[in-house]
């Protein structure tokens, strides 16, 4: 990082680090695609080292996770016609009994069944553990709309994706 001295470099190194494997799961269960999921991390941190002296003693992943959500709405709104297909990453080629490739694949399908606000507002609160308050925050909208978003997004996994309640147990 060009202007910044040594123990900053070195605790955003520490940070990245930290971070970047929750971050790609957040992103890859975001966009169902690993390939894009690796870009919006990548952006994401890049973002971050630019801010760092002002991030540093905030919350740098929550700023992390806004970046990697925005990104992504963008980049769908410019895309949202294409009906890519999923790529394949090292994991698919496991033999098909396996219980973390079958797992992966429940949950990609169920959340690929959700709408793009619902899934958002689930993966911030089931996956990443985050708050309504600040899940609300990082979606740019209130708490009540990530709670309606949420009831809708566990009915419908309710109704639609049994064999995610199956594999996970009960979503309340």
């Amino acid at each position: 990082m060009v202007g910044v001295d040594v123990g900053d470099e070195q605790a955003y190194t520490a940070w990245a680090a930290g971070c970047q494997q929750r971050l790609l799961r957040s992103a890859l269960l975001l966009t169902g695609d690993l390939a894009r999921a690796e870009d919006l991390v990548q952006e994401a941190l890049v973002k971050v080292a630019v801010r760092w002296t002002r991030l540093r003693d905030g919350n740098p992943t929550a700023y992390a996770r806004t970046v990697i959500h925005h990104d992504h709405v963008s980049w769908w709104r410019r895309h949202r016609r294409e009906s890519p297909a999923p790529t394949r990453d090292r994991h698919d080629e496991r033999p098909a009994h396996d219980t973390e490739t079958e797992r992966r694949m429940v949950v990609l399908t169920a959340l690929a069944r959700l709408t793009r606000a619902q899934r958002a507002v689930l993966v911030l609160r089931h996956f990443d553990d985050l708050s309504e308050r600040e899940t609300a925050e990082i979606l740019g909208v209130s708490v009540g709309t990530v709670k309606s978003q949420n009831a809708a997004a566990l009915a419908r996994l309710r109704t639609g994706a049994p064999e995610l309640l199956d594999l996970i147990g009960r979503i309340s």
